[in-house]
C-alpha cells in the first residue's frame, strides 16, 4: 500500500516539478511581451528578495540532509508507542520537528497506520507535521517576522492535539472502526518495512553510503527550495505590481471574520508549501491582507493542498478523508481568529 500511495505521490511530484519550472520561465517572458517597461522592475524586485534568502535556504538545506543522513526521522517513531493520550500529545510535538510536507507525510503515515498505530495519533502527527519544520519555520520568520513564525508553530501544535483528541473521542464512539481503503491485488507487505525503520547515526560522515545521502539531499532539497522560492518571489512581483491594493484590502483586509475564512477558502487548494507561501503572504500583507487572514492562508494551504488531498483520499476511507478536511479547513480559521485578536 505504501508503495502504491509513493508511486502515486511521485507522478504528482515530477507534475508540480515540470509546472513550478514551466511557469518560472513563462511568467518572466509573458511580462517581456506585454509589459517590456516593467519587465527589469518584477525580475529586479523577484531576484533581490530571493538572494537575500540564500543564506536561509542554506541553513534550511543543510538541516534537511543532517535529519535524512543521520536517520534522525527514526526518532519519530518514539511518539508512537504506549498510552493513546500521551500518543496524540507527543504526535503533536514531534509533528513540528519532522521534515514533511502535506504529500510527503502520506506514505509516513500509511506506514503507521499499517503497523496499527490508533488512528488519534496518526491525526494528531498528520496535522501537525505540514505545517511546520525547524527549516520553514526560519524561512517563515524571514519572510514574516517571528509573530508569525511562533504562532504557525503554536497552531501546528493546537492542532494536532485538537485533532487527535476528536479522533480521539469519536472513536470511542464506534467511528472510523476501518480506516485504509482495500486494494485488490496488493496486500501491506511493503508496509511492514516502515519508512521510520533503522537505527540513528550521528557521525553520519564516517559511512559512505550515509554521506551520499547527505549529499543527495542536500543537492535535491537546494533545487527545491530555490524552485519554490523563486517561483513564490515572481508570483509576488506580479501581485504588487498589477493586482491594486484595495482589491485585495475588499477580499482578505480588515479585521473581520469574513476575511479570516476567505484566507482559509483561498489557501486550502493552492499548492504552496511552507517554504514558498510565506513570501507570496508577504506580498498580499503588503497589499492589504490582514493577519487573520494570512495565518488561516499558511495554515489552510499547508495542510489541504489538492495534490495532498488526492493522496489522502488514495490512502484511507472517506470518513477519514472528510475529517482531516474538517479538522484543517476548522483548524485554519482558528488559527487566524486567535492569531488576529493576539496580534
Amino acid at each position: 500500500m505504501t508503495e502504491l500511495t509513493i508511486r502515486a505521490i511521485g507522478v504528482a511530484g515530477r507534475q508540480r516539478l515540470n509546472t513550478a519550472w514551466t511557469l518560472i520561465a513563462i511568467l518572466p517572458l509573458l511580462v517581456a511581451a506585454t509589459d517590456p517597461d516593467r519587465f527589469w522592475q518584477i525580475i529586479g524586485f523577484a531576484a533581490q528578495a530571493l538572494f537575500g534568502t540564500v543564506p536561509i535556504v542554506a541553513i534550511a538545506v543543510f538541516l534537511i540532509a543532517l535529519l535524512k543522513a543521520t536517520g534522525a526521522e527514526t526518532l519519530v517513531a518514539k511518539a508512537f508507542s504506549g498510552n493513546e493520550l500521551r500518543m496524540i500529545v507527543f504526535a503533536a510535538l514531534v509533528g513540528g520537528l519532522a521534515p514533511f510536507c502535506s504529500c510527503e507525510v502520506i506514505p509516513f503515515i500509511a506506514g503507521l497506520l499499517a503497523v496499527g498505530v490508533p488512528l488519534a495519533p496518526v491525526m494528531a502527527f498528520w496535522l501537525s507535521s505540514p505545517l511546520i519544520d525547524p527549516p520553514a519555520l526560519l524561512i517563515t520568520a524571514n519572510a514574516l517576522g517571528w509573530d508569525y513564525a511562533l504562532g504557525k508553530t503554536v497552531a501546528a501544535v493546537a492542532m494536532g492535539l485538537a485533532g487527535g483528541g476528536v479522533i480521539w473521542l469519536l472513536a470511542r464512539q464506534g467511528l472510523f472502526a476501518s480506516v485504509l481503503r482495500s486494494r485488490d491485488g496488493g496486500g501491506c507487505s511493503s508496509c511492514s518495512t516502515a519508512p521510520f525503520a533503522g537505527a540513528t547515526q550521528w557521525r553520519f560522515w564516517t559511512e559512505p553510503a550515509r554521506r551520499e545521502i547527505f549529499r543527495s539531499e542536500a543537492i535535491a532539497n537546494s533545487l527545491f527550495l530555490l524552485k519554490w522560492l523563486t517561483l513564490a518571489y515572481l508570483l509576488e512581483a506580479l501581485l504588487i505590481t498589477y493586482i491594486p491594493a484595495e482589491t485585495i484590502g475588499r477580499v482578505v483586509g480588515g479585521g473581520g471574520f469574513g476575511a479570516i475564512v476567505m484566507g482559509a477558502l483561498v489557501g486550502a487548494p493552492a499548492y504552496l508549501n511552507s517554504y514558498a507561501a510565506p513570501a507570496l503572504v508577504a506580498g498580499l500583507i503588503e497589499q492589504g491582507m490582514s493577519s487573520g487572514a494570512a495565518m488561516s492562508f499558511l495554515v489552510a494551504g499547508a495542510i489541504s493542498s489538492i495534490p495532498a488531498m488526492v493522496a489522502v483520499w488514495s490512502l484511507v476511507r472517506w470518513p477519514v478523508f472528510a475529517s482531516y478536511v474538517a479538522l484543517g479547513f476548522t483548524g485554519a480559521i482558528a488559527a487566524g481568529s486567535l492569531f488576529q485578536f493576539v496580534t
